[in-house]
Order: structure tokens, then sequence, then C-alpha cells
């Protein structure tokens, strides 16, 4: 049998884990992005096509550029975040499939197919940024994943001119508490869940 995690760790990544509103000011090391991404990397996804892609917002231009996507009332816990990072997914990433997936022609799968293009780059890519938050808290860091931005906007702001189409923002670092809600309900197994 394989090993399993400990329980404090399930706790690190899951059970204690929490959508967090406020952080401290302390900066994260580009480092430490590399380490998680170099984990979060390891996930699986469709054909290994890999389509996510990251934008890591941290300098106070970029944060200046990403303001106006902003739902007003993301806008300060958001720019005041050391680390902003917008998911995206490409919509060219069966281009790296020779690399990724060399035993077949896979890249076949998808040219002149935009809507399975579409379908799989969001669906994998969206995987991907799952597997980036998870590998995050993993290693210490804390996330607050939103939907409050205008997509548009930050697709012009960052990604004009190429295949790149946001899905998300994420803001990273050290949570603090301050902001932080009650933890809020789940839905149990037998709620959400059936065995056929």
């Amino acid at each position: 049998m394989r090993k399993t995690l400990p329980e404090d760790g399930l706790d690190l990544i899951f059970r204690d884990a929490r959508t967090y509103n406020s952080f401290a000011p302390t900066p994260v090391d580009p480092a430490l992005l590399r380490r998680v991404y170099d984990l979060a990397k390891m996930g699986p996804t469709a054909a290994n096509s890999q389509p996510a892609r990251m934008v890591f917002v941290t300098s106070p231009e970029a944060k200046e550029k990403l303001k106006p996507a902003l739902a007003p009332n993301n806008v300060e816990k958001t720019l005041a975040a050391p680390v902003i990072v917008i998911f995206a997914h490409d919509l060219e990433f069966y281009d790296n499939l020779p690399k990724t997936f060399p035993h077949v022609d896979a890249r076949a799968w998808f040219v002149g197919k935009p809507a399975h293009i579409e379908a799989t780059a969001f669906r994998n890519g969206t995987l991907q940024a799952a597997y980036f938050m998870i590998a995050a808290r993993a290693l210490g860091l804390d996330c607050g994943p939103m939907s409050g931005f205008d997509n548009a906007k930050v697709d012009e702001a960052f990604f004009a001119g190429t295949a790149w189409k946001s899905n998300f923002i994420c803001n990273l670092g050290h949570g603090t508490t301050d902001k932080l809600f009650g933890r809020l309900p789940r839905l149990e197994f037998d709620e959400a869940c059936r065995i056929d």
C-alpha cells in the first residue's frame, strides 16, 4: 500500500485551509512560486496537455494594470495581497503536445476543432489551477481565489495578441485572520454523491 499523508498534512491543505481575505505584507519569494509550480505541474491533465498559464502579479505597476478589471469590493483586498495569480489557459496548448505527449500525433486531435480546444483548455487549466492552490497550501502559503473581476479586461490588459484566456484570479501570501469568515457548511456525502 502507498503511504498516506498524516492528519496534520490533510489539515494543512484541506480541513484547516481557508479562503483568505487579508494577507501579511510579507513578500513571497519568487523561488517559492517556482517550487509551488514545480509541484503542481505534476498533476494529471488530459493527454498531458498542460494548458494552464499563470501570471504572478506582484509589482505596483502590474497591480495598477489589473485594478480596473476588479469588482469594486475586491479592489482593496486584492491589491494588498503580496501576489495575485491570474490563472489562464492557452488555446494553443496543442502546439506543445509533440513535446508533452510525443508517442502519438495528439496535436491532430485538436487542430481545427475550436470547441474541443476550448473545452479541453478550460477543464484542464482549471484542474491545474486547483493543483497549484493545493501545492501552495502544502508549501505554507494561503489562497484567496475569486471570480469577481472582468475577464475581458484582464485578457486585454495582460494577454492581448496571445491565445491565453483568463479563468479566475487568486490572492496569494501569508493569510491573516482579521477578515476571515467563519467556516461555512459543506454538503455531506449523501447530499452530493452516489455510488452506482
